[in-house]
């Protein structure tokens, strides 16, 4: 079957401007505040706090060093200040969530610490609790986790938070795609020790860039803030006593920013309206699309589907290169995006697992049963062992653009239809 090819590019996700923001972003020109402090990111970390439920804010110039710094605190806080040559971490364990874009976990290895990858579970595309339960009987010696939620669909953070206590650890939670979900009513962004939202490009409200720390704790937030300005004393010269980074907001992006806030469940319900008309368009399809935890009301940021493994045709990935065989009634993603782009749309692969990642590999993974290692095309084997590299294998992400009208949107599902014919 031959469609019209888009005229204009139907995107994964773009930021969606109001008009609003160019407010700020003079006032911050006007007022010649075009520095890393300003009014404009005094009230982004003020919004951003109260949203999330945490009493601090502190904004940095992107959600991977709202990371980093939330994982150098927590190393200190575990096991001491570290020698200036030296990461907090050195050589010690931390849970990490599998399935994820690697920033997740970069600033584990940025303070020396050794990740140790927890599966996924079926029921959420999230961290298993039950692995990570597993973990804890075989390295009982760990105490941080650090665990995202995936597309903006929440898993069991609460319950991720439960065993974090029960084996005294902390928990970091990177809330970077799921600002405005929440779980039981309370917002994701607000069950870690520390927890980290973004203002990427693609994300649900954004700044171009930037992204906040979150906190309970308010050592935790002017520590963060002294680090991420280099890490200066408070003395009448630049005097330093330990490693710092530039890491502050501009003020020009925080006016962006401010000028986002206001729209976010606007936003989310446009991203739920994308995500449903999904839903109905593959109704009798054997897919199925981003699973919805009970007692969790997701944001919807990005639409992703699982094509039904006894109609997956057969599939070939290395690092690089993708290779499928075409059978009637049958798909995989490889077709499906190669599809979309061919008529001018775009889609992303599902995550790839950390533990397929080419440096992670040799780090161990763990899975419900224990110890875990992916087989690939494990699918056609009868089953794959762990459950992120058999979603990777069958999954797709789909535009969700919430620029996309629903007859922009009607013509991807039917190019996506006809990938089964």
């Amino acid at each position: 079957m031959s469609f019209e090819r888009f005229e204009k590019k139907i995107w994964l996700a773009t930021p969606t401007m109001h008009g609003e923001e160019m407010q700020y972003v003079r006032q911050a020109y006007e007022t010649n505040w075009m520095s890393t402090v300003g009014e404009n990111i005094n009230e982004v970390e003020r919004i951003a706090a109260k949203k999330a439920e945490m009493p601090y804010a502190v904004g940095l110039s992107c959600c991977t060093a709202a990371l980093h710094l939330a994982v150098k605190h927590a190393g200190e806080v575990l096991y001491g200040k570290p020698a200036i040559s030296h990461g907090a971490l050195e050589g010690r364990r931390v849970f990490c969530s599998d399935m994820t874009f690697d920033a997740t976990l970069n600033p584990v290895v940025y303070e020396g610490g050794i990740p140790v990858f927890i599966d996924t579970e079926t029921s959420s595309w999230n961290m298993d609790p039950v692995a990570l339960e597993k973990a804890f009987e075989m390295y009982p010696d760990v105490k941080l986790v650090v665990s995202a939620e995936l597309y903006g669909f929440p898993g069991r953070m609460d319950v991720i938070k439960q065993i974090c206590e029960q084996h005294g650890a902390l928990l970091i939670e990177d809330a970077a795609e799921a600002m405005g979900a929440t779980i039981g009513g309370r917002q994701c962004g607000s069950f870690g020790d520390y927890a980290a939202v973004s203002y990427n490009g693609n994300k649900i409200i954004t700044g171009s860039s930037g992204g906040c720390l979150l906190t309970r704790d308010i050592e935790v937030a002017n520590k963060a803030r002294k680090w991420s300005t280099q890490a200066r004393e408070n003395a009448p010269w630049y005097q330093h006593e330990e490693v710092g980074y530039n890491y502050r907001m501009s003020n020009v992006i925080a006016g962006v920013v401010r000028g986002q806030y206001p729209y976010l469940e606007e936003h989310i319900a446009r991203k739920r309206a994308v995500y449903e008309r999904y839903q109905a368009g593959f109704a009798d399809l054997p897919v199925q699309m981003n699973p919805i935890v009970e007692d969790t009301e997701p944001n919807y940021w990005l639409s992703a589907m699982i094509i039904d493994a006894d109609c997956m045709c057969r599939q070939v990935r290395d690092d690089s290169r993708a290779l499928y065989v075409k059978e009637t009634g049958k798909t995989c993603p490889t077709e499906i995006l190669e599809t979309l782009a061919k008529y001018n749309a775009e889609g992303r692969p599902i995550w790839k697992p950390m533990h397929m990642q080419p440096m992670y590999r040799m780090h161990d993974f763990v899975t419900r049963e224990g110890s875990g290692r992916c087989r690939t095309n494990a699918y056609i084997e009868g089953g794959c062992a762990d459950v992120g590299a058999d979603i990777f294998e069958r999954g797709l992400c789909l535009p969700s653009d919430i620029k996309m009208t629903a007859e922009e949107q009607d013509r991807v599902i039917a190019i996506v239809r006809s990938c089964f014919e």
